[in-house]
């Protein structure tokens, strides 16, 4: 079967083109993107620099947009003035989210107070500059869900994105009206869980990514990810919530132009 055929229109809401994974190749990389239907890709800041980076790349290439913001396990390696600076960037055309933002408690590379202080930061910043915001969320969902009520979301809202909790979760989630984004996992046939939860995901809040280079889909684990490789989870969603392909293809590019105001 050849999958390029099957969509028309597709996006990866959730990328890392700028790492020096895609050096080598970064153009073919997008050609191959193009060639599978992928109209849009949201490239997505880690730090001060990639989030630079970003920012080129979305002024370089026309289906590439940014967002801007500081990882969790970059915490403890903010420099002083660090919102000042993503305030600024966030200024660009072309820079739609401020992310990736959150909390992992799963990895460990920032104390956790200092990710929550970090967090709480950009969930202000991104308040000020009415942007949505990409939360980053591994082995902290309770106190993700806790901190965003307690301090609000921008009135842009955002999305949880390679979401790894429950059904209770997103609905919790969905209930503050963040959107739910799907990543590769849920083609792994040990994921169940991720499958219920890809099922039951409001279409109006739906989004997929690749988190590329991480977390290539069954068939391509163990190789790098790249957004061409997305077809791959609308295909298994698309199974999953008994739709074709190419309707969660459109659906998903139709819900990150609405939340990203693309």
């Amino acid at each position: 079967m050849n999958r390029s055929n099957l969509f028309t229109d597709l996006v990866d809401s959730h990328a890392h083109l700028d790492f020096e994974d895609f050096d080598e190749d970064r153009d073919d990389v997008l050609e191959r993107a193009q060639d599978a239907g992928v109209k849009l890709i949201l490239n997505v800041g880690f730090d001060l620099d990639s989030s630079r980076k970003a920012v080129e790349l979305a002024e370089k290439y026309s289906q590439i947009f940014a967002a801007v913001g500081i990882h969790p396990h970059e915490a403890k390696k903010v420099p002083k003035g660090y919102l000042q600076k993503l305030e600024e960037m966030a200024g660009h055309p072309k820079v739609v989210a401020i992310g990736e933002i959150g909390l992992d408690f799963f990895r460990n590379r920032s104390p956790h107070p200092v990710q929550r202080e970090i967090f709480k930061a950009q969930l202000q910043l991104a308040r000020k500059v009415n942007l949505p915001v990409i939360i980053h969320d591994r082995e902290a969902h309770d106190e993700i869900v806790e901190i965003l009520e307690k301090e609000g979301l921008p009135e842009a809202a955002g999305v949880v994105h390679c979401f790894s909790g429950d059904t209770f979760l997103a609905k919790k989630v969905l209930a503050l009206g963040l959107y739910i984004s799907i990543a590769g996992p849920v083609t792994y046939n040990k994921n169940v869980v991720l499958g219920q939860v890809a099922s039951m995901v409001p279409p109006g809040k739906l989004l997929i990514e690749t988190d590329a280079p991480f977390l290539p889909p069954t068939p391509l684990r163990g190789k790098r990810n790249e957004p061409a490789y997305v077809k791959y989870t609308a295909e298994k969603i698309a199974a999953l919530r008994g739709k074709t392909p190419a309707y969660i293809g459109q659906l998903c590019l139709e819900n990150t132009r609405n939340l990203f105001r693309i």
